[in-house]
């Protein structure tokens, strides 16, 4: 069964823009069963070059029913069907938006009826709506309105079906992934239940023992990448052996880093023998040189010396370290930015004081790398990083105590002086270490997260 759809919006980008109508008609391979047409008010001016296209001016929408009123319609209409449109991922995109903003995620199979009718009938000069529709002879009545369109596309599918003999099993490959080299007990219907969100995801294999544990930000995306992956021995190897799939959600990056830091150190799977470190990549390290000036260096986080602070590339860290140089007036050659048997660069055109060449003498200059270095230390022993939770009622808590990293949990947003001590108390504990300090030295350092003093 299919839900065949179309949307008119106030423009292109799901995340700035809304839905102004809506067209569903469910197909069941041969005919029409059911439908549902609504305009939709955005609770925004449409724009007059919207209007011109489309016909829907505001006064049209004044009236209609907002996204919410219809909202529970659309997923009784599209549940257990597969939600078809043509360029599928602008309507898919545009309705998962409106259903992320109430609090539900809209997750469904989905086809593009583009990249299906360039599979079946290939060679067109063009897989427009319009232009593919009149050239096999599909009149569009009410064409860029939600109905026309999407009855035209049901239409399009229909010719697409009855065209090839192939097309109902192309139809199933390409709505259920077309993955090669899986084991034969892996159900790809596992994927379609992995969230596109933040949190940590377990592989296993026919013995449903864990041989895998990585994070990301859209789980169902990444597991799909590893389940494509071909450009490796071992990345085919681990492929080869899944069965399963499990994941945790977390809302928040940081706290997705530190479990899957924290579950890769407790359960040692096979194809994870070496804590990761690749998100955090660089680090910024100081050390004092024989003459007695503080020095500083970029270098991979593979030693057991805590850096000052951590980045996910050479040229982030690079960029960073160089702008922190030129505020606090240091040497590019001390640095590490610079390499040079004499003076530096910036010597050269009056910005460097002359450490590189003994000019300036260490301890006035060690005053102000120290200034640097302070910068990397955290203001308080003990505090609490507020980030995303993993819903729009929670936020997530990571709690320092004593310069160590002691855990995480969630909890509702009433942040006040009185409770501080409470979500701190309510967080579960877990095992402090380098790899760790790394993960929050770099947050602190790189992201825009909320710290409390307590």
């Amino acid at each position: 069964m299919y839900a065949i759809i179309d949307i008119e919006t106030t423009g292109l980008s799901p995340k700035k823009e809304k839905i102004t109508e809506i067209a569903i008609y469910v197909y069941d391979g041969e005919k029409v069963v059911d439908e549902f047409v609504s305009l939709i008010n955005p609770e925004r001016p449409v724009p007059y070059y919207i209007t011109r296209l489309t016909g829907i001016t505001n006064e049209m929408l004044t009236n209609a029913p907002k996204f919410y009123e219809v909202a529970k319609k659309i997923i009784e209409i599209t549940e257990n069907r597969i939600f078809i449109a043509h360029n599928v991922n602008f309507d898919y995109n545009f309705i998962k938006e409106e259903f992320a903003q109430l609090g539900y995620e809209f997750k469904r199979n989905k086809l593009c009826t583009v990249k299906l009718s360039k599979k079946i009938i290939p060679g067109k000069k063009s897989y427009s709506l319009g232009k593919l529709t009149a050239e096999l002879g599909i009149s569009i009545n009410g064409r860029h309105r939600a109905a026309g369109d999407a009855y035209a596309t049901v239409q399009l599918f229909e010719y697409l079906l009855k065209t090839d003999a192939k097309s109902k099993p192309l139809v199933e490959e390409m709505t259920y992934h077309s993955i090669k080299g899986l084991h034969p007990e892996f159900d790809k219907k596992i994927i379609d239940n992995l969230p596109e969100k933040t949190g940590v995801y377990y592989f296993y294999d026919e013995h449903h023992e864990l041989i895998y544990i990585g994070k990301s930000i859209n789980i169902h995306k990444r597991v799909l990448q590893h389940l494509n992956n071909s450009k490796t021995g071992k990345a085919v190897k681990m492929r080869s052996r899944i069965v399963d799939v499990s994941f945790t959600e977390t809302g928040s990056e940081l706290i997705a880093l530190l479990l899957e830091s924290d579950e890769i150190k407790k359960h040692k799977p096979v194809f994870n023998r070496a804590q990761r470190r690749s998100f955090f990549q660089y680090g910024i390290y100081s050390f004092k040189d024989e003459q007695g000036y503080i020095r500083f260096e970029i270098r991979k986080n593979t030693s057991d010396e805590l850096p000052l602070t951590s980045f996910t590339s050479l040229q982030s860290a690079k960029n960073h370290l160089s702008s922190l140089s030129q505020e606090f007036e240091l040497c590019q050659k001390l640095s590490g930015l610079y390499e040079s048997q004499g003076a530096c660069f910036h010597y050269g055109i009056k910005q460097c004081l002359g450490a590189c060449i003994g000019k300036e003498l260490p301890k006035a200059y060690n005053e102000r790398a120290e200034l640097l270095i302070r910068k990397f230390e955290y203001e308080s022993d003990n505090f609490l990083i507020i980030d995303k939770g993993r819903n729009p009622n929670e936020k997530s808590v990571v709690k320092i105590e004593n310069g160590k990293y002691c855990g995480f949990g969630f909890f509702e947003p009433e942040i006040t002086g009185d409770n501080l001590r409470l979500i701190a108390e309510s967080t579960k504990p877990f095992t402090d270490n380098r790899d760790v300090q790394i993960i929050i030295k770099g947050f602190v350092s790189t992201k825009q997260l909320k710290l409390l003093n307590f």
